[in-house]
């Protein structure tokens, strides 16, 4: 160990008698450092959490891409089955794809009534991951034991309706205004799932059913669908697909992008994740300066040493660069201590849920956390530069104290 290390790090541990407040000043400078640096990367775990659970359930339930048709006149696709063999060659990043029948329905039990869209899938369930937010019962469209199919509604709907697993539900559909020669088209089903993605826009709007059966109830022709659904191998390229998808296509046909779909989702999401960083980044910015007053009352504490050291022929570059490493090391400790607090933090709320949330205002019942080893490296560097900065100018003024002045300092 050299010099310079050697006197900061005597400095450091503070074991000089009578020294309690300049040890309380440490402490606290310590403290500052440790808040600011755990509040930001608990914020940005935070941030990344929610990022990811949100863009999961949009991505697991909604497709990539939707292609439909623009035409008034015919407003389903007439031979979804050519269109989609031709995506399937000319196209190798779709991994999935499938036509799917939907359009809107009553749905009734017993006691209850309600408006909803009905989703003709097949009997895996498509394109989506559904089946991880199925709750209570199963994912299941077969045709079951009493002769009916299933089908899986969410939670919302399921208690706006007071129904849940093995209940009959009633669902007609109508085209056009009703009368004695434009009866409705009825069909029961049997409740097999109920999924909670904990977002409204899918739990309170979609009921899932086997294709057929919706084919049956909007009475389209076989081969023709409401739209075709498209999954991509890789999540990252949905944005870029869209020039090599759009082109492809020529009216009437329309590709829509899950990003514009719940476009509002995505800008929120992201609005959290630009903005959350560099609100709490100030909380560092102001412990790395709260340094200065720190290792100038280090320096006020030490000045006769300053002299001593001095008057032996120490050069001001080697008395400046011990008090730069003494208030390097306070941040050091303090990184070290913020590092800690972020991942017990996470690790807490990751094993118990300590800070639960209204999931209809949050689409989620507890805070995630998702902290990135990325963060912790920049966070470190970010703090380490500017406590350094911080400890500059008091460091400046020590090597530059007079030694003759700072010998008989307190006579």
């Amino acid at each position: 160990m050299n010099f310079e290390w050697y006197l900061a790090f005597r400095y450091f541990k503070g074991t000089r008698k009578g020294a309690r407040f300049l040890s309380f000043i440490k402490i606290m400078a310590i403290t500052g450092v440790a808040v600011g640096s755990a509040g930001l990367l608990i914020a940005l775990s935070v941030v990344h959490g929610f990022k990811s659970t949100i863009n999961g359930k949009v991505l697991g339930f909604a497709p990539h891409y939707t292609v439909s048709s623009q035409s008034f006149i015919n407003p389903t696709l007439q031979r979804a089955d050519t269109l989609i063999s031709y995506l399937e060659q000319s196209l190798p990043e779709i991994t999935e794809l499938q036509p799917v029948i939907q359009g809107q329905v009553m749905i009734q039990t017993r006691d209850n009534i309600s408006g909803t869209i009905l989703k003709g899938v097949n009997e895996t369930g498509g394109v989506s991951d559904l089946k991880e937010y199925v709750n209570f019962g199963e994912f299941d469209l077969t045709r079951q034991v009493n002769g009916m199919y299933g089908i899986v509604v969410g939670s919302k709907l399921a208690d706006l309706l007071s129904t849940g697993i093995g209940d009959i539900v009633t669902v007609y559909t109508i085209k056009g205004v009703p009368s004695l020669i434009n009866s409705p088209e009825i069909k029961q089903f049997i409740i097999t799932g109920i999924y909670q993605t904990g977002i409204d826009q899918f739990d309170d709007v979609f009921v899932l059913t086997e294709r057929e059966q919706a084919r049956s109830l909007f009475q389209l022709q076989e081969n023709e669908a409401n739209a075709i659904e498209i999954r991509l191998g890789n999540e990252s390229n949905i944005e870029d697909f869209e020039d090599k998808l759009s082109p492809s296509l020529s009216f009437p046909f329309f590709a829509e992008s899950i990003l514009v779909k719940f476009e509002g989702i995505f800008a929120w999401v992201e609005l959290q994740e630009q903005m959350i960083p560099l609100v709490i980044a100030v909380m560092i910015i102001v412990a790395a300066f709260n340094l200065i007053g720190a290792v100038l009352m280090m320096i006020l504490e030490r000045t006769r040493d300053i002299g001593v050291l001095k008057t032996m022929g120490t050069k001001s570059s080697v008395v400046r660069k011990v008090f730069l490493l003494e208030g390097l090391l306070v941040s050091f400790a303090g990184l070290a201590f913020g590092i800690t607090i972020s991942l017990l933090f996470a690790w807490l709320q990751s094993e118990f849920q300590i800070i639960p949330l209204s999931q209809e205002n949050y689409y989620m019942s507890y805070v995630p956390v998702e902290p990135h080893l990325f963060d912790f490296v920049i966070v470190a560097a970010v703090t380490t530069f500017l406590c350094g900065l911080a400890s500059w100018i008091p460091a400046r003024i020590a090597a530059k104290t007079d030694p003759l002045k700072v010998i008989s300092y307190g006579r």
